[in-house]
């Protein structure tokens, strides 16, 4: 017997169960006498296997009940049983969409408004591309490698909503075969583009990582997932998402090489996700490669930061002076209220 919240589905095999009783016959008889085992026919009294037709001729001539009978009682399970399994599952992910940001979600048109409970469901499943909201669990579908700076209650189904946006996006890039060794020669060209305007690298930026397998993707941000980039293995494609809200450009950057990093490590495509020394690792190389570690600690060993020094050391590495002030935030050199105004703000297009 199944249960959902409005229907109840009895097997066949009760009513089997009570013409045994009324007869004061054994299921091992009833098997003897069918010449089938009597697992079988726990079975079938149980429900865990179907009444065939052919089981139900056989029950006609020991019970003496209409082959008919039998078929439409099995016919009037197996409908009970779907429609129950369809409402449990409705129920069980009615809890699980609770847990997705889908007023965002909706307000920037990766799902359509719902008006009840389970047109969210429908809407979310069509959008994750499963048959129930408790598949997004599986590790498989999350085997994302990504910065974000905090973990919030909803972060990982925010996260995981965020990078299937992603997904979708990047199924219409053009991309060449994934080049590793291309990559990796066309590091300094991309941080040349730092001093340029999101107009103009943007486009340039895209095309030359197309050219090494990757789709970058621009994203708004998701409240909730502390997201700043995400990096995963879709198909014969690598994705870079890079949330694109009022962004500084030492954060973009910051993001896109970590990001970069996470692929040229091999964090990618990892069935539990990246650990704790592949997002250092991942820091690392986008700090040593925006910043050569060996002219940042000459820059800090003499202590003296104002707007002046700042921006004739960004001159002298080729780089954005805001990105060097990020990195005096970040470690602590200068207060995070510092010479703001040499960061750059970026809007970038989706």
């Amino acid at each position: 017997m199944v249960k959902s919240r409005n229907i109840i589905a009895t097997p066949p095999g009760a009513t089997i169960r009570e013409q045994l009783e009324d007869r004061g016959m054994k299921q091992k008889e009833l098997a003897v006498r069918m010449g089938m085992s009597e697992k079988h026919i726990s079975q079938i009294i149980n429900g865990e296997v179907r009444l065939t037709p052919e089981t139900a001729e056989k029950l006609e001539m020991v019970l003496g009940i209409p082959a008919s009978f039998w078929n439409k009682l099995e016919s009037i399970y197996e409908e009970k049983l779907a429609k129950a399994k369809v409402e449990n599952e409705m129920d069980e992910d009615k809890e699980i969409a609770k847990k997705f940001p889908y007023k965002e979600m909706a307000k920037n048109k990766w799902v359509p408004e719902a008006r009840t409970a389970e047109e969210k469901v429908i809407n979310l499943r069509k959008f994750f591309e499963v048959a129930n909201l408790t598949i997004t669990e599986n590790p498989t579908i999350t085997n994302i490698a990504c910065r974000r700076l905090n973990e919030g209650k909803n972060g990982d189904t925010a996260l995981i909503a965020w990078a299937q946006q992603a997904r979708i996006v990047a199924r219409n890039v053009n991309t060449q075969p994934i080049n590793m060794k291309r990559l990796m020669d066309i590091i300094p060209t991309i941080r040349e583009m730092t001093l340029q305007n999101p107009e103009n690298f943007c486009p340039v930026l895209q095309s030359i990582l197309a050219s090494c397998g990757i789709a970058l993707i621009f994203l708004p941000h998701i409240g909730g997932s502390f997201l700043h980039g995400a990096t995963f293995l879709n198909g014969n494609k690598i994705v870079i998402g890079i949330t694109v809200r009022g962004k500084d450009a030492d954060r973009f950057w910051f993001s896109l090489f970590h990001e970069i990093g996470h692929i040229l490590r091999g964090h990618i495509n990892q069935l539990s996700g990246t650990s704790e020394k592949d997002e250092s690792d991942a820091d690392k190389f986008a700090m040593d490669t925006l910043i050569p570690p060996e002219a940042f600690n000459n820059f800090v060993l003499h202590s003296n930061f104002n707007v002046a020094t700042i921006s004739r050391f960004a001159t002298e590495i080729k780089i954005a002076p805001g990105i060097v002030v990020g990195r005096l935030q970040k470690e602590n050199y200068i207060p995070y209220n510092w010479y703001n105004d040499l960061k750059e703000k970026y809007e970038l297009k989706q």
